[in-house]
């Protein structure tokens, strides 16, 4: 029976499942979400997850809520250690990034989008300057390493890409961060890459 995923087609949180599940070869139902109409606060969304948010990924009897978190159970169940290693050196060098996905590109590129494109009320001058230092930072590493940590995509580059492409949304151009560009570029290059709009 394929794993579930309630789903936002625009949500770059939900994308993040969807194209890990493509690129490892997971069955997945995706339950798409009327999210305009609060469909992901009223039951039976709000009682699989009761912080009200997509995505929520549902296998078998287990539920798991933030992308994040989800990256990490299909990448231990079915992608193996080249997607998410079990050492604890590369472990904690995977989950570095991770946390950048959930912190300075949630709150820079994101917050950005957020503003522009779905009209959230946020600081965006703010966004926008979290978003040029983020963007800084990996292209600093990414001058040097063709991707976000071991030498290979793991679940990192799967966190971290999709706000990331999708930051002209917020008004933040990638020109002047080639190596972040091309890095995108080879994401999307994995085979079973899938896309989502403006990706």
């Amino acid at each position: 029976m394929a794993a579930k995923l309630y789903d936002l087609e625009l949500s770059g949180n939900c994308y993040k499942v969807r194209l890990l599940c493509a690129l490892i070869g997971v069955p997945l139902e995706v339950i798409p979400v009327d999210f305009l109409a609060g469909a992901h606060k009223q039951p039976p969304l709000s009682d699989l997850n009761p912080f009200c948010e997509i995505p929520v990924f549902q296998d078998g009897d287990l539920v798991l809520r933030d992308s994040q978190a989800i990256l990490i159970y299909i990448a231990r169940k079915w992608g193996g250690e080249s997607w998410l290693p079990t050492d604890p050196a590369g472990l904690a060098q995977v989950s570095q990034w991770l946390m950048v996905a959930e912190n300075e590109i949630a709150r820079g590129p994101n917050d950005a989008r957020l503003h522009d494109k779905f009209g959230y009320k946020l600081d965006v001058a703010h966004a926008r300057a979290k978003s040029a230092r983020i963007l800084a930072l990996m292209e600093r590493q990414l001058a040097r390493d063709a991707w976000l940590a071991l030498g290979r995509p793991t679940v990192a580059d799967i966190a971290c890409m999709p706000y990331v492409a999708l930051s002209h949304e917020g008004g933040v151009a990638l020109e002047h961060y080639p190596a972040v560009a091309a890095w995108v570029d080879r994401v999307k290059a994995l085979p079973g890459f899938i896309g989502m709009p403006e990706i």
